[in-house]
């Protein structure tokens, strides 16, 4: 074989021997997942104990390197921005800018982090001024993150180039976390969780430290839900209590918004992370393309107190219609809580106990590291003053000790007791203090010795030995430490919480009416012409009886008012007529307006016939219950009629008959009923007749009924009441002329049914015909119109109690030439006490009222 021929390859040899064999495959994956790792732990994922991911970290720790609090003045963003990338974030410097313009943003976090003073974006998506306009530091809660950091409270870890040492994990004086939520996407998973209230996750943290054993429905008591730095309306709690109770969950975000003067819709708060500029331009594609119907003008008013979108509707068009277009296209939006977080390095999807768990085990650990460290230092001081304390005691032999010596050096040997110090032959005293105590008595100044300084030593000595013994039982007890987590807590929600700018409103499953009107207590005002219009009830204070009231109502040339009633805007009401039919209508679907508005025909709202009017409401409120339940009409010829609310279930948009009605005869009033109540029927004439309702068969709704009081000449049933013995107490009656009383009902003694009754009040000139009978309670309101528009609320308790066959005191002072159109009486308990109006008072006694127990003769 010739000697030139390339040597064999040996792969046990040289180099080769150093190669690994690998299937790719396995490679690639493990490499892959490396990658990931690095990810989800170094860049896309938040820390469960302070809920900071690592930029957020070290943008806060650069600025607390800085010296950029909250009390020095504000710094360039550049110079936070490179000296973060400088020592601690070696990535790009728009990543960290945009991290730190975000912390400065009110909009995007529930508690900014940084101060910041420039722009730094808005709402509408503009993106912040270059860093080197913009100003920065610390906001006073991010410097509770870093409290304590400087006394061996969290581990460090080298930085990127291990010059340096970084935090791997903030103090966090708070749950942050939860407080200003957070959002990453990682490599195969993302975290999505949604800012909280500060008090309220304080409270349950609280709660958690009380009871460990307490459930996410226990916490719930204290986290309603997440509270957005945009405010706006959460849609049902199902959603939070299923994110609460599995960490995912899908949350319904409608904006607030309201009606103004019935033809404009303002929007005032926006879902979270909504983009401002883009929704309006939206909504103005929507209305061009046609499938937004019913505006023709939409401005952005927004400036620096709010957000202010006015959307303009067209004449004639439906404001709630309108709504509904907005909501279903543009004013909803649903947050997606994903709450996945680090917890030992390993991402973890947690429930809301977990989370609370993670950062309370992790201020545990803070407060008893902090709390040893400040012990070793309270120790050592201790020692120190321990040896002063012996010095001082025995002063005169340890400055002969310290003369004698020939050096520093010496004098603290002989101090520590290493050789002994002689003078004129003899030996010196012996002592034997620690190193560290000789050094410090060696450096002492002569001034120590005085009786001030000695008694400054040991009260000093007292206060160190007092901590000590506190940090001692903080360290051996586990209650002693969650006092100090609580005590520390409670200071922070004392010191930065706020009220809660999410409302949370019930979900009905799908966007409905409901959900855009609030639930309030109106007053709704319909006239003989049936013009209808709802006002809140709080704009009508109570008053003394004998008061004129206030506008009601404008009325056309004319028209006269012909009912009032108190209902809520989500109530259900029948509305039953002249011609003896029933129609059924939301009492928000009642327009709202003015008290001198004129209101808006009837006939638009219902499917009225010509000269039908209507002449009784029914709340179908009243009729929500498991027993049974009649409706209990009433006509002008004395006929009286029961129907069970079973045949008003379906009731259509052109109404149903509630009741024949003879010729001539007309329905007058109805009353809810349970088929165990007494009824008091009253004549226009002042008779009232009371009976039983089981004298009043159950019939249908075709029926025409049977007699119910006997009414003589040309006398008119004017009003009927149902009597609930558990409730009320007394009678009143009301006459056109503005006169009324209260009468004990045990007064209107049983009778059959058909009779002629008796003599309830004195109709004459002075008090007119009776208008409204009705029977009432002691924490019952009345609201008495006048058919001229002027209404007055007042206390039933303002009226006289007296007699049957009375006259009665002034209710109301009517005008001349105007009546009492119509009363409604409405519980103080269920509308809220209403203050009485300044300078009511003159009205509490009027004129004719010594004529208030005139008897019949």
């Amino acid at each position: 074989m010739s000697s030139d021929a390339p040597e064999r390859f040996d792969p046990d040899a040289g180099i080769a021997a150093d190669v690994e064999t690998a299937r790719i495959e396995q490679e690639m994956e493990q490499s892959y997942i490396d990658y990931a790792m690095s990810v989800i732990a170094g860049r896309a994922l938040p820390d469960a104990r302070d809920g900071l991911k690592p930029v957020h970290r070290r943008i806060l720790y650069a600025m607390h390197e800085l010296g950029v609090t909250a009390r020095s003045s504000h710094r360039k963003s550049s110079s936070i921005v490179g000296e973060t990338m400088g020592d601690y974030h070696p990535h790009g410097d728009s990543a960290i800018y945009d991290t730190l313009a975000r912390m400065a943003q009110d909009f995007s976090m529930r508690e900014p982090l940084v101060d910041g003073q420039g722009n730094f974006g808005s709402v509408d998506g503009d993106p912040p001024a270059a860093m080197r306009y913009t100003e920065a530091r610390m906001s006073p809660i991010a410097e509770e993150l870093l409290s304590d950091i400087d006394m061996d409270t969290v581990d460090f870890q080298p930085n990127y180039d291990d010059r340096l040492e970084e935090p791997s994990v903030l103090p966090a004086a708070f749950p942050n976390l939860l407080v200003n939520g957070s959002s990453g996407i990682a490599v195969g998973m993302s975290t999505n969780i949604p800012p909280h209230n500060l008090g309220e996750v304080i409270d349950a943290t609280i709660h958690l430290i009380d009871n460990p054993d307490c459930t996410v429905e226990d916490l719930m008591e204290h986290v309603k839900g997440p509270d957005f730095p945009t405010g706006a309306n959460i849609v049902g709690r199902n959603a939070i209590h299923k994110a609460y109770k599995t960490g995912r969950g899908r949350i319904r975000v409608r904006a607030e918004f309201e009606v103004e003067g019935g033809d404009r819709i303002v929007i005032t708060e926006l879902p979270f992370q909504a983009n401002k500029a883009r929704l309006v331009e939206r909504i103005a594609d929507n209305v061009n393309d046609g499938t937004i119907e019913g505006i023709r003008d939409l401005r952005d008013e927004s400036d620096r107190d709010g957000i202010r979108v006015v959307v303009e509707l067209k004449r004639g068009a439906n404001a709630e219609v309108v709504q509904n277009q907005l909501l279903e296209h543009h004013l909803e939006s649903t947050f997606g809580v994903i709450n996945l977080a680090l917890v030992d390095g390993q991402p973890q999807v947690l429930d809301l106990k977990e989370t609370l768990a993670e950062y309370l085990e992790h201020r545990r650990t803070v407060v008893r590291r902090r709390s040893q460290y400040e012990l070793d230092e309270k120790q050592d001081r201790a020692h120190i003053l321990e040896g002063r304390l012996r010095a001082l005691q025995s002063a005169d032999d340890v400055v002969e000790v310290i003369r004698n010596s020939e050096s520093r050096d010496d004098a603290k040997a002989a101090l520590r007791g290493e050789h002994v110090v002689e003078a004129d032959g003899e030996p010196l005293p012996a002592f034997d203090f620690s190193a560290a105590q000789a050094d410090h008595i060696v450096a002492m100044q002569l001034g120590s010795l005085t009786t001030m300084e000695a008694d400054e030593i040991k009260q000093e000595y007292e206060e160190v030995q007092a901590r000590i013994e506190r940090l001692e039982a903080i360290l051996n007890d586990p209650n002693e430490l969650d006092d100090v987590v609580r005590s520390e807590l409670e200071a922070i929600k004392a010191e930065y919480d706020g009220d809660r700018r999410t409302s949370i409103i019930e979900d009905t499953g799908s966007v409905t009416h409901e959900d855009l009107i609030a639930e309030e207590d109106v007053v709704v005002v319909v006239t003989e012409d049936d013009y209808i219009k709802r006002m809140p009830l709080d704009r009508f204070s109570a008053q003394h009886r004998g008061g004129k009231g206030i506008i009601g109502t404008e009325l056309k040339e004319d028209d006269r008012v012909s009912s009032v009633y108190v209902a809520s805007t989500h109530d259900y009401l029948l509305y039953f007529t002249t011609h003896g039919k029933v129609y059924q209508l939301k009492t928000y679907q009642v327009p709202e307006m003015s008290r001198t508005a004129r209101g808006k025909s009837a006939v638009n709202l219902l499917d009225l016939a010509d000269g039908e009017e209507i002449t009784a409401v029914v709340n179908c409120a009243d009729m929500e219950a498991d027993e049974e339940k009649y409706l209990t009409m009433a006509t002008r010829e004395g006929y009286l009629k029961r129907t069970s609310v079973e045949n008003f279930q379906n009731i259509r948009s052109t109404g149903i008959i509630a009741t024949k009605l003879g010729d001539g005869d007309a329905l007058v009033d109805v009353e809810i009923t349970d088929g165990s109540r007494d009824l008091i029927l009253a004549s226009r004439e002042g008779m009232a007749i009371r009976f039983e309702e089981s004298d009043v068969r159950a019939m249908g709704r075709s029926a025409r009924g049977v007699r119910g009081i006997k009414l003589e000449g040309d006398d008119e049933v004017a009003a009927l009441a149902a009597v609930d013995a558990g409730r009320h107490e007394w009678v009143l009656t009301v006459t056109e002329r503005g006169y009324g009383k209260r009468t004990d009902i045990d007064q209107y003694r049983r009778q059959s049914r058909n009779g002629k009754g008796l003599i309830d009040i004195k109709t004459n000139d002075r008090n007119g015909d009776v208008c409204e009978l009705e029977t009432v309670a002691p924490d019952d309101h009345l609201f008495v119109m006048s058919g001229g528009g002027q209404i007055l609320r007042t206390p039933v308790g303002d009226l006289s109690v007296v007699g049957r066959n009375t006259m009665g005191v002034t209710v109301m002072d009517v005008a001349p030439g105007d009546t009492v159109a119509t009363v409604d009486v409405h519980s103080a308990a269920d509308a809220g006490e209403a203050a009485t109006a300044p300078g009511d008072n003159e009205a509490a006694t009027a004129p004719g009222d010594s004529e208030a127990n005139a008897n019949a003769g």
